[in-house]
């Protein structure tokens, strides 16, 4: 691939340009905002001018119900050897191109399983792709050559190409990040009338839940309205679920022994449940979930903090595997929770102890 033209200068559009312009590849830009399409220039992504002529692959990124339209015209302008999008539903889009006479041999409908809670091209970054699945769902008709330019694309990203049926793809997205990410706005809309003590009693549980609700409202509607049975089917399960484990809360609440116990019943039956689904979830490098023991390190907020606790670490002969920050509220302090192998827990503890970093189990 030497040359590609980028339509959309979104989030997706700007990092998938950003990765390929690092790569070498010579990167058009197209949107219908000016200053976007500017905006990513300038932050080295491509050149706001056409190309010449025909370029190598056309890359779509723009909201789902656009897809086919836009690439049913990129088409008839003839501006590519291959077309592909980059939006996260699958079968609608297709249906439609071949609706508006598009040509399949031509196109592929991807999906790159990365993202932020901003959006626009200052949001953008080249390694946004890294190490992340990108979702390929060719047809019989798909040209190997319009197949072979995806790959190349997923691989000058740093992505991981995964192959799937588009309609499978739009059932398990709505399990794994569209329904997810209604949840946390659901649970999100409950504090903004919450009374302010309860608010800043907000510990990391809910700043890991409620995360992805400072989403782009925008975007996710363009999205779900794309995707709307395969969701709603998933929170209709979720909601049969909510619905038992009121009955169990409230049977918790019964005098009545048996109730009670049913009430008990119920609630540890979703719990155990929730263990079962959760220990699916894949963990590093996408190899099965790992269980770590987490070192907590009690850390003033001022620089080089973090670094210093990385580098002691380092000199303890120890990876760190994962880590959060939680901030301590009303004080200029917080605890790292270090993530590391079992085994090693206690040398790091040891080690971080004797320079002087105040150490409690997590």
């Amino acid at each position: 691939m030497r040359t590609a033209l980028v339509i959309g200068t979104g989030l997706i559009g700007t990092s998938a340009a950003l990765a390929l312009s690092a790569r070498g590849v010579a990167v058009h830009l197209r949107d219908r905002d000016p200053d976007s399409v500017s905006t990513a220039a300038s932050r080295g992504a491509g050149s706001a001018e056409p190309p010449a002529g025909p370029v190598d692959l056309a890359v779509v990124a723009v909201p789902p119900a656009h897809i086919a339209t836009t690439v049913a015209e990129l088409q008839r302008e003839g501006v590519a050897r291959g077309y592909l999008d980059v939006g996260s539903v699958k079968g609608g889009p297709r249906r439609e191109l071949v609706e508006r006479g598009g040509d399949l041999s031509l196109y592929l409908g991807t999906h790159p399983m990365s993202g932020r809670e901003k959006s626009g091209p200052l949001a953008a970054s080249a390694d946004l792709f890294e190490g992340r699945p990108w979702v390929l769902t060719p047809t019989a008709q798909t040209q190997t050559e319009v197949l072979n330019l995806a790959l190349e694309l997923v691989a000058l990203c740093q992505a991981v190409p995964v192959v799937m049926d588009a309609d499978a793809h739009d059932r398990a997205v709505a399990l794994v990040s569209h329904t997810p990410q209604l949840l946390s706005s659901l649970v999100a809309a409950r504090l903004e009338s919450a009374d302010e003590t309860a608010v800043r009693l907000c510990g990391q549980g809910i700043r890991d839940v409620t995360r992805i609700a400072a989403s782009d409202p925008r975007m996710w509607l363009d999205i779900l309205s794309a995707n709307p049975g395969p969701v709603a089917d998933v929170l209709a399960a979720v909601a049969d679920d909510l619905d038992e484990t009121v009955r169990a809360l409230r049977a918790l609440e019964s005098a009545d022994q048996h109730k009670r116990a049913e009430g008990v019943e119920g609630i540890e039956g979703i719990l155990r449940r929730g263990n079962a689904g959760r220990s699916r979830v894949p963990g590093k490098h996408g190899q099965a979930p790992t269980a770590y023991e987490t070192v907590v390190v009690l850390i003033s907020d001022q620089p080089g903090e973090l670094a210093r606790i990385f580098a002691d670490a380092g000199r303890a002969g120890v990876n760190i595997e994962d880590v959060r920050i939680e901030h301590a509220t009303g004080q200029q302090a917080g605890h790292v929770q270090i993530m590391v192998e079992p085994q090693a827990a206690a040398r790091l503890s040891e080690a971080l102890r004797e320079r002087g970093w105040a150490i409690r189990q997590g």
